[in-house]
C-alpha cells in the first residue's frame, strides 16, 4: 500500500503571525487547531485535499509560549536556530507527512536504506471537536532527513482525521515536489501524486519541498527554505 501526503508543515513565529501569513498567501482562514504538549508546539489547519491528495491539509504550527519548554528537541526541526530567524521574517513550508497504516514497516524500509526516520511517538491533541490520536516518527534530535524532503510517518489511532472536521475553504493542492528523496526511499515509500527530483548538491539549489495550491486567488506557489 502507497504512503499518502497527510498533512504539510508551514513553521512560523507565531501562530497569530502565521494566521495572518494564510490569510495574505492563500485569501483564507485557517482553522483552530490544538496544542501539543509533548513538543510544546501549537497550530492552526486549512483543509487542501484534492483527487489526487485525499484528506490532505496544511499545518501552521509554532511554538506555544505558554507551555513549558519540552523534555525533547521539538520535530520539525523547529528549534534550529537558522529556521527560527528564518520564520520570525515569515512563515516557512519545511516538510511533508506521509500517512501509512504500516509505519513499522515502512521505518525499517527507510533504516534499510541508511536513513534515520526517528521512532514512532505516541501523541495527541485535543481539539475543537474531540480528541484526535496518532503515532509519528521523530528523531531523537528533532531533525527531518533529506534536507526535509523525506517524509515523517505517520499513522492515525482512530478512523477520524482532521480534514473530516475541516471546512472546504477553495485551496486544493494541485502539486507537491520533494527534491533529495533516494530512489531506494522513494520505492519504500512510493508516495501517492507526488512528483520526486534529484536536488543539485552544489549551489544554486532547488527547495526541498514545493507545493503548489489553487486557492481562491488564483495558483499560488510555495517552497522550503533551500
Amino acid at each position: 500500500m502507497n504512503a499518502k501526503v497527510d498533512h504539510l508543515a508551514v513553521v512560523a513565529d507565531t501562530l497569530e503571525q502565521g494566521a495572518g501569513w494564510c490569510e495574505q498567501t492563500f485569501g483564507v482562514v485557517a482553522q483552530a487547531g490544538g496544542k501539543h504538549g509533548l513538543m510544546g508546539t501549537h497550530n492552526r489547519l486549512l483543509a487542501v485535499s484534492s483527487e489526487r491528495f485525499p484528506a490532505t491539509y496544511i499545518e501552521i504550527i509554532a511554538i506555544d509560549a505558554d507551555a513549558p519548554p519540552p523534555a525533547r528537541p521539538r520535530w520539525f526541526g523547529m528549534d534550529d536556530a537558522a529556521l527560527r530567524a528564518a520564520v520570525r521574517e515569515q512563515p516557512r513550508l519545511v516538510h511533508a507527512i506521509a500517512r501509512t497504516q504500516m509505519i513499522e514497516m515502512l521505518r525499517w524500509g527507510l533504516i534499510n536504506c541508511g536513513l534515520d526516520p526517528g521512532v514512532p511517538i505516541a501523541m495527541h491533541r485535543d481539539s475543537p471537536a474531540g480528541r484526535l490520536s496518532w503515532r509519528i516518527t521523530v528523531r531523537d534530535d528533532g531533525r527531518t532527513e533529506c534536507g526535509g524532503a523525506l517524509p515523517t510517518l505517520i499513522q492515525r489511532d482512530d478512523s477520524q482525521h482532521p480534514c473530516d472536521r475541516l471546512p472546504s475553504c477553495g485551496v486544493v493542492l494541485r502539486e507537491l515536489v520533494l527534491r533529495g528523496v533516494p530512489a531506494q526511499a522513494a520505492d519504500v515509500l512510493r508516495l501517492s501524486g507526488v512528483q520526486l527530483a534529484a536536488r543539485p548538491s552544489a549551489p544554486p539549489r532547488d527547495a526541498a519541498v514545493s507545493a503548489t495550491f489553487d486557492t481562491p486567488r488564483g495558483a499560488v506557489a510555495i517552497d522550503s527554505w533551500p
